[in-house]
């Protein structure tokens, strides 16, 4: 079997190729950049090859940038487009395009990869741990009254802005500007590049389908928000996403959605963990969570790259041992985390905590505190303490939340 880069001349038989993995049919002829296909990099994209010269796997990766906690931007690789024929699957393919992909991540110098999981199930063995949940939220609208808040302060007063109703295909500037402003101050978010936007590449609000966008807008007029909506069968508000400065304008994008006429329900497809809204319900058990589920895997390729490029809230030192079952490396690293930053080099020291790079890509971003995987079993804690300090270090400004479908 060769695996192998593609071109842009392989395109058409990379889309079909993907989609016979899944007994599907494109929806659009193959060759035309449509949908998602639009923004494929061939040059990040991988065929596996059987010896008579057939395709029988895929693989790709799009460009993105990942908002780290304390702001700090990281340039990794989304992988997508997984797939392998019925015909050839536990032969090795899958495992042969994941070593193919992490050596293409380190030679272009990025020291994370993500993905979107189809199976919760598959990605762990190849280092991948969740990092981010999301939750659908089920509103009644006839029990979706609002309360005022009951103490002032940042991003929870009064709201002085204004929504206005547009079409989707009225305001993409509008969203591709409001949400490259969330992204960047949101950990667990990634980028979406301009050609993205230009090439409808995606799912709505990215992808120009019918919906109406709610954009909000602060006392001078600046749009801060916006949430992109359609009604979905029988009478429900289906919100594809709600996207704010503050909680103040979150709040006032849902009072307005949950005023909307003539639906039995709102759903808010993605709504982030600790999310305040239903705190804000007069009836605090309107807020039905039909769904909660992991969303961005996040995969470690260099620990010490990985630990000084995000931001940390409180000072401490931690040894780490870190197992690389897949990739067959092993390393123990002291953590030191002073003012915010942090110094992580080889040690000899005895660990503090061992674990799993799967569990250290789950922990990075905030969203699992190492403490839970502890009481699962899967980081071993060297001491009383030292559950309670990997918690306090590796804790985020805000959970980590991704919208964003590759």
């Amino acid at each position: 079997m060769e695996i192998r880069s593609t071109t842009d001349r392989d395109r058409e038989v990379f889309v079909d190729t993907f989609h016979a993995a899944f007994a599907r049919f494109p929806e659009t002829p193959a060759g035309e950049r449509t949908g998602v296909w639009a923004a494929l990099e061939t040059d990040r994209a991988w065929l596996a090859v059987a010896p008579d010269g057939r395709p029988v796997g895929t693989a790709a990766a799009y460009s993105f940038e990942l908002t780290l906690p304390g702001g700090g931007l990281a340039p990794v690789g989304g992988v997508s487009a997984v797939g392998v024929l019925p015909s050839h699957r536990r032969q090795g393919v899958l495992t042969g395009m994941m070593r193919h992909q992490f050596t293409d991540v380190r030679e272009r110098g990025e020291f994370l990869s993500v993905l979107l999981a189809s199976e919760a199930t598959i990605y762990g063995r190849f280092g991948y741990g969740p990092a981010t949940f999301t939750q659908r939220l089920t509103v009644p609208r006839h029990r979706g009254a609002l309360t005022a808040p009951r103490a002032g302060g940042t991003g929870t007063g009064e709201d002085t802005g204004s929504i206005e109703v547009l079409r989707r295909a009225e305001c993409g500037e509008i969203l591709e500007a409001v949400y490259d402003r969330y992204r960047r101050a949101q950990p667990g978010a990634l980028s979406r590049p301009p050609h993205w936007w230009s090439l409808g590449a995606g799912q709505p609000p990215i992808a120009p389908s019918p919906r109406y966008v709610a954009v909000h807008r602060d006392a001078d007029g600046v749009p801060d928000g916006y949430a992109c909506y359609s009604i979905g069968e029988p009478d429900s508000l289906l919100v594809d996403e709600t996207i704010a400065a503050d909680d103040t304008v979150y709040t006032a994008l849902a009072g307005f959605l949950l005023n909307h006429d003539l639906v039995s329900e709102v759903v808010f497809k993605h709504s982030p963990p600790e999310n305040p809204l239903r705190w804000r319900l007069v009836d605090l058990n309107a807020g039905q969570l039909t769904r909660h589920t992991e969303w961005l895997w996040v995969r470690i390729l260099d620990v010490p790259r990985a630990l000084t490029a995000r931001g940390w809230f409180c000072d401490g030192e931690l040894v780490l041992d870190v197992d690389d079952p897949f990739l067959g490396e092993r390393g123990r690293y002291l953590l030191t985390v002073r003012d915010g930053k942090a110094d992580c080099v080889p040690t000899d020291r005895e660990p503090d905590l061992s674990l799993d790079v799967r569990d250290l890509g789950a922990v990075y971003l905030g969203g699992t505190a190492p403490s839970t995987l502890v009481r699962a079993g899967h980081i071993r804690a060297h001491g009383p303490d030292a559950a309670a300090l990997a918690d306090a270090l590796f804790r985020a400004e805000r959970p980590p939340h991704c919208l964003h479908w590759f």
